[in-house]
């Protein structure tokens, strides 16, 4: 099975070979919009039953990778929903950007901007924390984060754009809190 638009049918060989694909990239989305790493496995094992059950409604009018993150998307949005879930996204999801041989002050400042980030994405409400996690994270294009969340390549743009900015005010916010703090 092909990941190009066409219904091929889900048969069992082929939802392995999908699992294997895009198990890790379901399983950061949703760690991303859950923040927690059992809640994250959960969910990510509810997405591929999901996909087991509904295998059959798949009629190809997207690519199958689309539908499987439309399927995550929807999954998050209705666990988010029934336990208004909030936490820090865990450290261990994010790209290791520091060496192991960098000096001790690089590596505090990076992890307090990881944790300034970490924590201005949880801020986000569900739609900007949607496409932050689907184009910044998952480095999604605009027209694949737009067919996954069913809407226009504008509002994509748009509310990728209004997400970035409310993290960067709510970023420069907590700065300011603490210097005031520390003051």
């Amino acid at each position: 099975m092909k990941d190009k638009k066409g219904g091929a049918l889900l048969n069992r060989p082929n939802i392995e070979t999908l699992y294997r694909k895009h198990h890790q990239e379901v399983y950061k989305f949703l760690i991303c919009f859950t923040g927690c790493k059992n809640e994250a496995e959960d969910l990510t094992q509810e997405v591929f039953l999901k996909l087991i059950k509904s295998g059959s409604n798949y009629n190809g009018s997207c690519t199958i990778t689309t539908w499987i993150f439309s399927i995550a998307k929807h999954t998050a949005i209705d666990h988010y929903r029934k336990k208004k879930f909030y936490s820090i996204v865990k450290d261990s999801f994010f790209k290791n950007m520091s060496s192991l041989h960098s000096d001790p002050q690089h590596l505090i400042i990076h992890d307090e901007n990881k944790h300034l980030i970490h924590q201005a994405i949880l801020q986000l409400k569900p739609s900007y924390r949607a496409v932050i996690i689907l184009r910044g994270i998952n480095e999604f294009t605009i027209s694949e984060t737009a067919e996954i969340l069913n809407c226009s390549i504008s509002k994509v743009k748009v509310t990728y754009h209004r997400a970035l900015k409310r993290m960067k005010d709510d970023i420069e916010l907590s700065e300011l809190k603490e210097v005031l703090k520390n003051a």
